[in-house]
């Protein structure tokens, strides 16, 4: 059964943390509603691509131009199934944005699934949602997310309404988890025979 999903993105997310979910969401048949405070549908976003390369931290470059789909002032969260939330270094400024910590809140309060990656959980703790969850985040975000009341676990977390993970490189693990927490059936059969 197709879920109605809400992404909140913002510039500077993590490119592959806003399209794969995005894309991967949409290609199993579930609807998703990408919004951004102060941005309009049909505005873009500027992603950020972040590589692990050995350094102390990841290397972040331009990535790609994200399209918004809906208007945030006119999205009513309680017509969602689910929320997701990517990382990069959008969350650092999105959660000060009081409507998206009262989008957050609602799922919450609601108890429908949230997946939340990397720097995702910043915005989670600005809503004070996660006193006694059990979560992952990217480690740099770990202090934050203890001292919001949650306790972290390193890697891909479900724990009630909440799926986490650290970063890209976890997105078919989280995902997959995502899926099953909103009840996704995905059909395979063999491959199409092909024309000779």
């Amino acid at each position: 059964m197709s879920k109605h999903i809400l992404m909140i993105v913002g510039d500077f997310g993590e490119d592959y943390e806003t399209m794969v979910p995005y894309q991967a969401l949409e290609m199993v048949g579930h609807r998703v509603d990408t919004v951004c405070p102060e941005k309009d549908a049909g505005d873009t976003i500027k992603t950020a691509i972040h590589d692990f390369r050995g350094d102390q931290t990841y290397l972040e470059e331009r990535g790609h131009d994200f399209e918004i789909n809906t208007t945030f002032d006119e999205i009513d969260p309680a017509e969602y199934d689910a929320l997701v939330v990517p990382g990069g270094r959008a969350p650092e400024y999105l959660r000060t944005y009081d409507e998206v910590l009262d989008a957050v809140r609602h799922f919450f309060e609601a108890d429908k699934p949230v997946a939340a990656v990397c720097h995702g959980p910043q915005i989670l703790a600005a809503a004070g949602v996660l006193d006694g969850y059990e979560l992952t985040a990217y480690p740099a975000v770990r202090p934050e997310v203890e001292a919001a009341g949650c306790s972290w676990v390193d890697g891909v977390t479900v724990d009630r309404n909440l799926v986490t993970g650290q970063a890209w490189p976890d997105h078919s693990e989280w995902l997959a988890a995502f899926l099953d927490l909103l009840g996704t059936e995905i059909e395979t059969g063999p491959p199409a025979a092909a024309d000779d």
